[in-house]
């Protein structure tokens, strides 16, 4: 492993679900970073024994790049270990903005985000022929402002598939927002922990998430995902019809024309 600074992704929750890659340079670090309770500690299981560890939950920006500073000095091999997939409301591009004032050189390794994962709990697909096929990633307002053109009614009005990341805390707002902007009553699903040991979800529809959520108390941690894909009908994909001819398969009439 190259002395540079790794951006990993250590994916939703399950330590399995972490890339091969990612643990091989984690396997190899002597100096990692981690995000607090968002990453299991099972993933320190395959690690060096005399690792050192810092939990940045308790650490500021400048605390950080301290940390990454005096290790890559030291040679030490260095990982930032992010939840999900960093690249989504990660924090990381600060992170390598301060890398460069230094001349660290670093690398991203992506993971499993948590909108993916929260879709596989509850066995669904985004993208469905004649239903939706796009996939908004965004979240409510809350400490962080949303710029006003990705006001969630106004991106609800597109109707696609829907994914809300930290925004669960806020779910009557997010309901009434949804409803705005969708102009009618469709599908949700709130998936808290996915993957994890503990992981719950519910589904309903935008009339009665609001008090599912309630009653089970789900707090933080969680996916809102929206939108017809989660209870529907929907055409059968192109790819796999019998007449649908790609470099790789003759169609049916094709095949029988020859």
């Amino acid at each position: 492993m190259e002395n540079i600074v790794y951006f990993i992704g250590a994916g939703p929750g399950d330590p399995d679900l972490i890339t091969v890659k990612g643990r091989k340079i984690l396997s190899e670090a002597d100096v990692i970073i981690y995000a607090g309770s968002l990453v299991s500690k099972e993933h320190f299981e395959h690690c060096k024994e005399n690792v050192e560890i810092h939990n940045s939950a308790s650490m500021t920006l400048q605390e950080v790049i301290d940390v990454v500073v005096k290790s890559y000095n030291e040679n030490k091999k260095i990982v930032r270990l992010h939840t999900g997939d960093p690249a989504i409301y990660g924090a990381i591009k600060e992170q390598m903005d301060e890398l460069e004032k230094f001349n660290i050189p670093y690398e991203v390794v992506p993971g499993v985000s948590s909108f993916t994962a929260a879709a596989a709990a509850i066995k669904k697909e985004f993208t469905l022929p004649n239903v939706s096929q796009t996939i908004i990633l965004t979240r409510m307002e809350g400490r962080t402002p949303v710029p006003e053109k990705e006001d969630l009614e106004r991106l609800a009005g597109i109707g696609a598939s829907m994914a809300l990341f930290l925004s669960v805390g806020m779910i009557d707002k997010v309901v009434e927002k949804l409803r705005k902007g969708y102009g009618r009553n469709v599908p949700v699903a709130v998936i808290q922990r996915a993957t994890w040991g503990d992981e719950k979800y519910v589904i309903g529809t935008l009339d009665d998430i609001a008090e599912k959520v309630k009653e089970e108390n789900i707090t933080k941690t969680a996916q809102i995902l929206v939108g017809d894909f989660i209870n529907c009908e929907y055409d059968k994909s192109l790819l796999y019809h019998e007449n649908f001819t790609h470099m790789f398969r003759k169609g049916k009439d094709e095949n029988s024309s020859n």
